[in-house]
């Protein structure tokens, strides 16, 4: 049962936001480790540190998500509860790609995958999702992929 480095690194951060008495960063660390459990239970299988990331990237999503929501409704106090969440689980993220990155990756997939035309788009995505994965905001690299093949 080989735990991945990344949920160790959330349970100790867990550990230590109860030390401190840390109350938000505890409630968002342990709605972490709350998706975690459940997609091991679900799963039936431990979770590597490549489904934490996917998971991460789904959560900061849904609080993106909730952000655009709530300050359409003028909620700014729920605002800053989801803004605060959304910075604590980007610091388990890896580190974000760079355009030149972005622009990198995608032309390698064209050029791997041989894509032409918008019908080959989900070939070019799907050479690029594992290797941007928790790097780069899924929409906006379809975005741009759009773009390289219209």
């Amino acid at each position: 049962m080989a735990d991945s480095t990344l949920k160790q690194r959330i349970v100790e951060d867990m550990k230590s936001a109860m030390r401190a008495k840390d109350k938000e960063r505890l409630a968002t660390v342990r709605s972490i480790l709350a998706v975690i459990k459940q997609q091991e239970v679900d799963t039936r299988k431990d979770v590597d540190d490549k489904d934490i990331i996917v998971l991460l990237d789904k959560m900061c999503k849904q609080r993106k998500d909730s952000i655009e929501q709530y300050t359409a409704a003028q909620r700014d106090d729920l605002v800053a509860i989801e803004q605060k969440e959304l910075e604590i689980i980007q610091t388990y993220l890896p580190e974000q790609m760079s355009d030149a990155e972005i622009d990198a990756l995608i032309a390698e997939a064209i050029s791997e995958t041989g894509a032409d035309s918008m019908k080959d788009m989900g070939k070019v995505m799907a050479f690029i999702r594992p290797k941007a994965q928790g790097r780069a905001d899924m929409g906006q690299l379809s975005g741009k992929v759009k773009k390289a093949l219209a």
